[in-house]
């Protein structure tokens, strides 16, 4: 490659800056028009005037962009990627750990309520939120326990019974602060709320 020519979809140095915010804004606008499901990156690219490919050199995916567009400093949908390696009898008590420990996290735990309020609310954003919430990390449930033979609609029930519990349990204790949930100890909480995630997962209720 000629030492001038730079590689499909890399910026110029000196303006990566300026395409990664203009790809942000873009996203933003289209997640908000399209929503996430129908909002496509090659819409955002065209939106921001550039590549295709130059997205993909700074957002590996749509949940990445729609974390940069909304400006969550954590990715929810890699919180619940890091308990889905669990055994499958481990599968609940792996993503209420997961979950629960994580919204202890003083960098977590706002921008989760603030998910959590905009997702139940009757607005345009709360729909983003649920689809957002339902595609990034519903359909990363469903694919696990499609993987292990559950056929796909009812691994996508049994993937929003586990959303359903675990958004309760975070909204009682966090966002309603409901006691005496919302005082007891994170490991009793854990303990109580593994084995209803895991019922959902076995399809034998909570």
């Amino acid at each position: 490659m000629p030492p001038n020519q730079r590689r499909r979809g890399r910026p110029p140095k000196s303006s990566g800056g300026d395409a990664r915010q203009a790809i942000a804004e873009a996203a933003a606008a289209e997640f908000s028009e399209r929503g996430y499901d129908a909002a496509s990156m090659r819409g955002i690219a065209r939106r921001a005037g550039v590549d295709p490919a130059l997205i993909h050199h700074y957002f590996d995916s749509k949940a990445a962009l729609f974390a940069e567009a909304v400006r969550l400093p954590v990715r929810p949908d890699r919180i619940v990627r890091r308990a889905l390696d669990a055994p499958l009898d481990r599968l609940g008590d792996a993503i209420a750990t997961t979950v629960l420990t994580a919204w202890e996290d003083p960098r977590v735990k706002p921008v989760g309520i603030t998910l959590l309020k905009s997702a139940i609310g009757g607005s345009a954003a709360g729909g983003l939120v649920r689809q957002f919430l339902v595609r990034e990390l519903g359909s990363q449930i469903a694919g696990r326990l499609a993987a292990e033979g559950v056929e796909a609609t009812e691994a996508d029930l049994r993937a929003s019974l586990v959303l359903a519990q675990m958004a309760g349990a975070l909204i009682v204790r966090h966002v309603v602060v409901l006691e005496p949930l919302a005082s007891v100890p994170l490991d009793e909480v854990i303990a109580r709320v593994g084995p209803a995630l895991q019922g959902h997962i076995d399809g034998r209720g909570g």
